[in-house]
């Protein structure tokens, strides 16, 4: 296809990789969550309600030397609101192949045509990984209901992320718009990094309030990974910190979760960090290099 994505980043020249960047609006404007959300996010992060669309972000990153994972978040039955194209990411994206790697996303509970939609986003238009939130999509990620979708994941060699610990999105709502924090709990990824071994998992922040468990799972499966995203380095739990430092130094990842928290802010809290001299490439770079197969990419 003309649009499919394929990487062509130049990854020595990279000063870091960032593996979580939200792409919340589309060329029209439309945002992938209902305006209560969105207002409730921005006063939770203290961030702008106006966000950037996906050429300004890699105008931005491409500026900042730092390749970008890029996604949305389809919670269309949950929310009951229209999502953005995961396609239009990865046309997007392809056209900034030199800085941006799209991950897709589907709506769980749409069973088969998930999956089907799973494979079309690999194959057809080439996204590099997929994005859940069960907290925002209104989904048990143990259920062996949505089995299928790891198994899909698995045979075609894409990784995951999911969204684990609290969530800016509903905060400070009544009844937090509805949004259950339990189903982002990372002990329920536990049961799914077991059964699917060769399925990389990328649990998503500092999952406060379940760090201990976050770091148990990304410890005693091989197939697990934690992104530092959605927090501000200088609040990081000090057990994260120096897991981060000895057993997981390669299974760490940099992710700022911009727009609401922009990779300058990131990187300037995470300079002060007692992170030693040989693990900070690992975390803002060749971890990430490695997990996502830029070996292979551009010039390296």
């Amino acid at each position: 296809m003309a649009n499919r994505y394929e990487p062509n980043i130049d990854v020595a020249s990279l000063n870091a990789i960032d593996t979580h960047v939200h792409i919340e609006v589309d060329d029209t404007g439309h945002n992938a969550l209902p305006p209560t959300l969105v207002d409730a996010a921005s006063k939770y992060f203290k961030s702008q309600t106006t966000r950037p669309g996906l050429d300004e972000i890699a105008d931005f990153y491409r500026h900042q030397g730092i390749a970008a994972v890029v996604f949305t978040v389809d919670a269309s039955t949950q929310m009951g609101h229209s999502p953005n194209s995961s396609e239009a990411i990865a046309e997007g994206a392809a056209r900034n192949n030199d800085v941006l790697i799209p991950f897709g996303s589907v709506d769980p509970h749409r069973g088969a045509d998930a999956v089907t939609g799973i494979k079309k986003l690999a194959e057809d238009h080439g996204v590099q990984g997929f994005k859940f939130h069960p907290s925002v999509q209104g989904f048990d990620p143990s259920d062996r209901q949505f089995y299928p979708l790891y198994e899909t994941l698995q045979e075609i060699g894409r990784p995951v992320i999911f969204h684990t610990g609290q969530t800016g999105i509903g905060s400070g709502l009544p009844g937090g718009f509805g949004i259950k924090l339990g189903l982002s709990n990372p002990m329920l990824l536990d049961s799914v990094a077991a059964d699917f071994p060769d399925l990389p998992i990328i649990m998503a922040h500092p999952s406060v309030p379940w760090q201990d468990e976050a770091l148990a799972v990304a410890t005693h499966k091989a197939n697990v990974y934690i992104d530092l995203s959605g927090w501000a380095p200088k609040y990081f739990p000090e057990n994260l910190v120096r897991h981060a430092n000895r057993m997981l130094q390669d299974k760490v990842l940099f992710g700022s979760d911009y727009p609401l928290i922009t990779p300058e802010r990131w990187l300037r809290d995470f300079g002060n960090l007692d992170i030693k001299d040989e693990v900070r490439p690992k975390i803002l770079k060749d971890n990430a290099v490695r997990l996502l197969g830029l070996e292979r990419s551009g010039n390296e």
